[in-house]
């Protein structure tokens, strides 16, 4: 079909900025550059019918860290970098609340917990070195001049929740959590509203970068020039830059039905943050469980796994739920595609003349993706 004289004037004219994927990272450079610079012409590029990467298929935390994933970071990457990361992500949280209010989001602050089982030895030292370490970096709240702690020991709280099996509790006051999809929605709203313009089921074939700019190849019948290009499409990023260290991490979740007097509120993370719950109303949200089978859970593939959803299903009955519960019945089963690196830090680079990313959020998109974008932005100013 070939386009209009209109059509070439209008939706395919020469962009000062096309942005690759219309989650997170993408709808927030978006929001921060034409609140920066209401005359820049932007154009958002989504090849899904919604974006349905990860943004909107997520357990929907508000949340930068748990206890042993922090301490497994620093093994991994080692305190600075650790630091670095966890105080995006946490300024991307105050971001969020800065922007929509809590009803907007269906935001709660209710706090997030850990669960540990066996015997725990140090969750004392880990609790008060990652305080001591983290209040100060990320300028937390004060009381008489002194940062509140982040991180407690609840294990006090472990009877009270009815989990099974638990022999300790940590808990993050700073936590909440939110509506996803409701999140990206009100992004959306508010950069159309600034004139940003959103082309759905328009997958990037092929992009030049030229001394003028970068030729975008889609699979429409026009082809698009703009003088800066950022591909935001964190776990697929691999398929428009070949040479980036990102790789597929599917994220599988299910919600049950109605549970009769669920015990708990708020968010809830084990193993390193391989599993994590929240309630959902009354409801059970579950999700993770990826290192149960991690060949087969590094893929683009939005199917739920029957071995995922089993492992699923047992730490449910196993873990969470009081000792002789029913087993309710699962109402949704879906998964979404996380980015995973080497290390968790995103990438935030040119990778061409005029050619940029910001990909890899290592399963904290929701968080990290405002300080992202506003690094991004800076990055291309220069």
């Amino acid at each position: 079909m070939a386009i209009s004289v209109w059509e070439q004037s209008t939706y395919f004219a020469p962009k000062d900025l096309v942005i690759v994927g219309c989650g997170f990272v993408g709808l927030w450079t978006a929001y921060e550059a034409i609140h920066q610079n209401p005359k820049l012409n932007i154009t958002i590029l989504e090849r899904g019918t919604i974006p349905s990467g990860a943004s909107t298929r997520n357990a929907g935390f508000s949340c930068f860290g748990s206890v042993s994933e922090l301490i497994s970071d620093i093994q991994l990457m080692g305190e600075a970098a650790m630091l670095e990361t966890v105080k995006m992500r946490y300024d991307g949280l105050q971001r969020i609340q800065e922007v929509f209010k809590a009803k907007e989001i269906d935001y709660n602050q209710w706090g997030g917990y850990e669960l540990f089982e066996g015997k725990i030895t140090n969750l004392e030292s880990d609790i008060a070195y990652l305080n001591k370490i983290l209040a100060p970096a990320l300028k937390t709240p004060k009381k008489n001049g002194k940062y509140l702690p982040i991180y407690t020991n609840a294990s006090k709280d472990i009877k009270k929740l009815g989990f099974q099996g638990i022999e300790a509790l940590a808990f993050n006051q700073l936590e909440g959590q939110l509506n996803s999809a409701k999140l990206v929605l009100a992004l959306q709203k508010a950069v159309q509203a600034k004139g940003v313009q959103i082309l759905f089921n328009t997958e990037v074939k092929k992009f030049k970068s030229h001394k003028k700019g970068v030729t975008i190849t889609t699979n429409l019948e026009a082809v698009l020039e703009t003088k800066q290009f950022l591909v935001c499409t964190n776990g697929f990023a691999k398929q428009l830059i070949p040479s980036l260290d990102v790789v597929p991490a599917r994220g599988q979740v299910f919600v049950t039905e109605p549970i009769k007097n669920l015990k708990f509120k708020g968010c809830f993370h084990f193993d390193e943050g391989y599993y994590y719950f929240r309630n959902l109303g009354n409801r059970l949200l579950l999700g993770g469980a990826r290192n149960a089978d991690f060949k087969n859970e590094k893929t683009y593939s939005l199917e739920t796994s029957a071995t995922i959803q089993k492992v699923l299903e047992d730490f449910m009955m196993q873990r969470i739920l009081p000792k002789g519960s029913k087993k309710p019945k699962i109402e949704l089963r879906w998964s979404g595609t996380m980015g995973m690196g080497t290390i968790k830090k995103p990438i935030i680079e040119q990778v061409q003349p005029n050619v940029y990313c910001a990909v890899r959020m290592s399963g904290m998109g929701v968080a990290i993706a405002p300080i992202v974008a506003k690094k991004a932005l800076k990055l291309m100013k220069g």
